[in-house]
């Protein structure tokens, strides 16, 4: 039998692609299986991000906000099951595909917004040590109100209404970072400096590249950077401004040293072992900055490119053992089997 999943989730130029990239690495899996995906949503202001779903064959489709309305679509495109990854969804959208006898998957970062699901992914680094408790469900048949089920800390048995998977082991990576990792490695850095690779997800939601360029010049030392930007701009200093790219894995595994901020990129950096330093540019990445930087398995460089950052930027640039230390850590951490796990709950749920 064919299954058919739906992926509610957007990406913008406000609300960046995180959440379109995991969900589209998830999807990788599942139509490795065999299954159908559909993406519910909108890509706006993106080129780079919907080229992402063209180029895979995954379809779009416009989502209403309204979770009846929803409803009605997932029952007219036959989904089995929907992944749900958004901060701005009714709270009641979970509840509702529920109702409707459709399995759901919420992928959330710490706070789970509201949203019932039979299944919870948290693939934070150290998510399965923080306590959680999801929305009040309604009661089972023949049961209780407000009675929950087993397995609600760490991965808990697939199937259990709330039950999560938890923790790095569940990092969604995409095809063409998999394929990545031992294929291509970082160049030794030469006189002209370290390689340095700096980019705020695929939108730059932020604005920040340019100022975070600007430190790596301030530190003074000899380097080469790309920054990823969908805006141009200029900047004094051995640095390359490119447009969003799906050269990106590539361009990771050669750097010496990444700057980016704590969202979904890192798992893909940590897989490849590449020498991190971390920002955040939204409330919900600091749950992965603090874990990550006081894990030691990232360097920190606080929320602005100011002079406590361009210290430890210089810090980076000038020890390649230092730079290598994080790599290592990194590299240890993310098996890149985490879709494959991910994949395995959901199915079990059908």
């Amino acid at each position: 039998m064919t299954h058919r999943v739906g992926f509610r989730c957007d990406a913008g130029v406000a609300s960046g692609v995180g959440h379109l990239m995991r969900c589209v690495a998830l999807a990788e899996e599942l139509c490795g299986r065999g299954a159908e995906v559909l993406f519910l949503g909108e890509v706006a202001g993106s080129e780079w991000a919907a080229s992402q779903l063209r180029q895979r064959g995954f379809p779009l489709c416009a989502a209403p906000g309204e979770p009846a309305a929803l409803v009605e679509l997932v029952r007219v495109f036959g989904l089995d099951a929907v992944v749900l990854d958004s901060y701005v969804l009714a709270a009641g959208t979970g509840a509702a595909l529920r109702a409707a006898g459709t399995a759901v998957l919420a992928i959330i970062d710490g706070d789970p917004l509201g949203q019932e699901a039979d299944l919870y992914l948290d693939q934070n680094l150290g998510a399965e040590l923080r306590p959680f408790q999801p929305p009040r469900e309604r009661p089972a048949e023949g049961g209780p109100q407000g009675e929950r089920p087993a397995g609600l800390r760490g991965e808990g048995p697939a199937g259990h209404r709330g039950a999560r998977l938890a923790g790095a082991r569940y990092a969604l990576l995409r095809d063409s970072v998999l394929l990545m990792r031992g294929t291509a490695r970082r160049r030794p850095a030469r006189s002209e400096g370290p390689l340095v690779l700096c980019f705020f997800g695929g939108t730059d939601s932020a604005g920040v590249a340019p100022a975070w360029a600007g430190a790596l010049c301030a530190t003074g030392l000899p380097f080469r950077a790309t920054v990823v930007s969908p805006v141009p701009f200029e900047v004094d200093g051995p640095v390359t401004v490119i447009p969003p790219t799906d050269r990106l894995p590539g361009l990771m595994a050669e750097a010496n040293l990444v700057v980016t901020a704590a969202g979904s990129a890192v798992w893909e950096l940590l897989h490849l072992g590449v020498p991190t330093a971390l920002s955040w540019v939204a409330d919900n990445q600091l749950i992965g900055y603090e874990a990550l930087v006081g894990g030691g398995i990232a360097a920190g460089l606080g929320p602005a490119p100011d002079a406590a950052a361009v210290a430890v930027l210089a810090r980076l640039l000038a020890d390649p053992a230092a730079r290598d230390a994080y790599g290592r850590r990194g590299a240890k951490l993310i098996d890149g089997r985490g879709r494959e796990r991910v994949a395995d709950a959901l199915l079990a749920l059908l």
